[in-house]
């Protein structure tokens, strides 16, 4: 099924995965009202408790950046940083695990919603860019935050001064990309991981997504003692002991999992 959110669609291909694509043609610019629907995506129930979440654009693109238009002076440049980092932080904070699905390109706000997912996969003529500083301006998107830790600071701090853009094969070398694969097939693969993830022990999922999250910043001290509370908690789930008891009965990988 498909429902029209004014500038996104959500569908829901498979049980346990939501497909998020950004609708604004030509551009897919991320106006106020794109980031607005984007953000109420990911409040929708079939987005917020999906095991797996795509995001996508269209084929040419996925999303060309911010809407300039919207731009002005440092009033209006409030309204349009708070817009992105509140949809982008939407999505970073899914408890499913979201993948970027990526045609084409993806600049400026684009790559920066790519950032705030999990996992990007690429096609071959997916281009990537942090480019506001062409404009005499900044990111305001959590692109200085979230690339450095994505690619490096070294890497990152290179790619928004110059303000150029990075081509699928470098992305892939650099961490910006996870994967990269023919235009013809990144739906199905999108798709196809998302079916994988959906299929598997989605509590422990979620957990290690909060493990991770919680703990990437903090001190290792603290990231350690965060990562015992949430094992002791993952076997109160019902997938803890069928996946236990299918090991010890069947041997890794053969377990069938509720989600509970």
């Amino acid at each position: 099924m498909s429902d029209n959110l004014a500038k996104v669609l959500i569908e829901t291909p498979e049980v346990g995965v939501a497909r998020v694509t950004l609708n604004n043609p030509k551009m897919n610019a991320l106006s106020a009202e794109v980031l607005t629907a984007l953000f109420d995506a990911t409040q929708d129930s079939r987005v917020s408790t999906a095991a797996a979440v795509i995001i996508s654009g269209g084929p040419r693109l996925f999303a060309a950046g911010a809407d300039v238009t919207e731009f002005g002076g440092q009033r209006e440049a409030r309204q349009v940083t708070d817009n992105f980092h509140r949809t982008a932080d939407a999505i970073a904070a899914l408890q499913g695990f979201a993948i970027a699905s990526i045609s084409g390109y993806a600049l400026g706000g684009g790559c920066e919603i790519a950032l705030a997912c999990d996992y990007r996969i690429a096609s071959t003529k997916a281009v990537f860019g942090q480019p506001e500083v062409l404009l005499g301006i900044i990111p305001g998107g959590g692109g200085t935050q979230r690339l450095p830790r994505v690619i490096g600071r070294s890497r990152a701090i290179e790619m928004m001064v110059t303000g150029r853009q990075v081509a699928s094969e470098e992305a892939l070398r650099i961490g910006l990309a996870d994967e990269v694969i023919d235009p013809d097939q990144l739906d199905e693969r999108s798709l196809e991981l998302a079916r994988m993830v959906a299929s598997g022990a989605t509590v422990a999922q979620r957990l290690i997504k909060r493990a991770v999250d919680d703990g990437i910043d903090r001190p290792l001290a603290d990231g350690l003692a965060h990562e015992r509370d949430l094992f002791v908690e993952v076997f109160a789930s019902e997938d803890s002991r069928i996946g236990v008891t299918s090991f010890l009965q069947n041997g890794p990988g053969k377990a069938t999992f509720t989600g509970r």
